[in-house]
């Protein structure tokens, strides 16, 4: 990928320009970073997107650094949370990390990353460290962020502790004295304050770059509270199983984020296809991935009459759909539950029309044409 693709490519935005870092990453080789907090076992698609996007940077010749926040993690990070966080132990965290480097190996050459902790800065500050980084950002500007203010009208606490992990990610900018964050877009609170910290205390500008947030299997952001992920850790039928239940309309994002490779055209269950058996070789090999692909269609699709791959209009859409579901009982239960779309538009009226050509996702596995 070239600098345009690199800054462009899953990208939500770039602070305080795009064109700026652009033009810095022309004159020279620039030092950035990527934390992660070290929460789970295992990681998701999701984490995947940033990861992604430092390692386009390393193989650009840039000074890259993937940040296990051992430190940050003992605060626990308030972003996109509308309760706190519950207190990781140091056993937890080590247990943790012990699994992610073999998940992210696929996507990471580590031979052009550089792996620190920033416990082995953040555990050693002493009490006129803290107040001199605190000293730094107003106490209004903290309580600004969103999720705190809405906790707030709720009625729920805000920890004092929650208050100073911006203030300790922040700091890691300082310490590695870098020209670059990379994150979601839940992260861009703490990476700004990360920005005003390492401008006021080092006099150096530092960039922030937002990557977009990822949907999950149910069409809603990929979260591991919700349940409705594509782990790592997933098998290779798994995780093709998985890519193959993806809402069609969502296809692009994943082409864009998980792929250097634009969207082919095509019929969409052809096109989720190649897409599942994309993402699916990059962590498994082609092999697991071509097996789990004839897994896929010898399980749910030769052997289940639904998947036709077409369809008799009958005389209205509820007679339509039951000669695949096998019942009208059934075909309303489908669209009442929004299981059923028409042209990756999804059916909300039992009246709704139907025409030749049109294309019918029932659930969450069927699709077919209507003749």
């Amino acid at each position: 990928m070239n600098i345009d693709q690199v800054l462009t490519r899953a990208v939500d935005q770039v602070l305080p320009s795009k064109e700026g870092l652009k033009k810095l990453m022309q004159t020279k080789k620039i030092r950035l970073y990527l934390g992660i907090d070290p929460t789970a076992k295992g990681l998701h698609l999701g984490h995947t997107v940033p990861l992604r996007k430092l390692q386009q940077f390393a193989d650009l010749g840039h000074e890259v650094i993937l940040l296990f926040g051992t430190g940050t993690v003992l605060v626990g990070d308030p972003s996109g949370r509308d309760k706190g966080r519950t207190l990781i132990t140091q056993k937890e965290i080590d247990e943790n990390i012990k699994t992610w480097k073999q998940q992210v190996s696929p996507i990471i050459n580590f031979k052009k990353i550089k792996l620190k902790q920033n416990g082995d800065w953040l555990l050693k500050l002493k009490l006129k460290d803290i107040i001199k980084i605190a000293s730094n950002i107003s106490a209004i500007q903290l309580f600004k962020r969103d999720n705190f203010t809405k906790r707030l009208k709720a009625g729920d606490t805000v920890w004092y502790h929650e208050t100073l992990y911006p203030l300790f990610q922040g700091y890691d900018s300082v310490v590695m004295d870098v020209d670059l964050e990379i994150g979601g877009t839940d992260q861009t609170f703490n990476m700004l304050v990360g920005r005003e910290l390492q401008k006021k205390m080092n006099h150096h500008e530092k960039y922030v770059l937002a990557c977009k947030m990822i949907m999950g299997t149910d069409g809603q952001q990929m979260s591991k509270t919700s349940n409705n992920c594509i782990w790592l850790t997933d098998s290779a039928e798994e995780m093709f199983g998985k890519l193959m239940a993806i809402r069609d309309e969502i296809m692009p994002d994943y082409w864009e984020f998980f792929t250097d490779k634009d969207m082919p055209k095509g019929d969409p269950l052809t096109v989720k296809k190649q897409l599942a058996l994309e993402i699916t070789s990059q962590f498994h090999g082609i092999k697991k991935a071509s097996l789990a692909q004839t897994h896929f269609e010898t399980t749910f699709q030769k052997k289940a009459p639904q998947f036709k791959d077409t369809i008799k209009q009958e005389n209205n859409l509820i007679e339509t759909i039951a000669q695949i579901v096998g019942s009208n009982s059934e075909a309303k239960r489908l669209i009442s539950q929004k299981a059923v779309d028409i042209n990756s538009q999804t059916v909300t009226d039992i009246n709704q029309s139907i025409k030749k050509g049109d294309r019918l996702k029932i659930g969450r596995k069927t699709f077919v044409t209507v003749i």
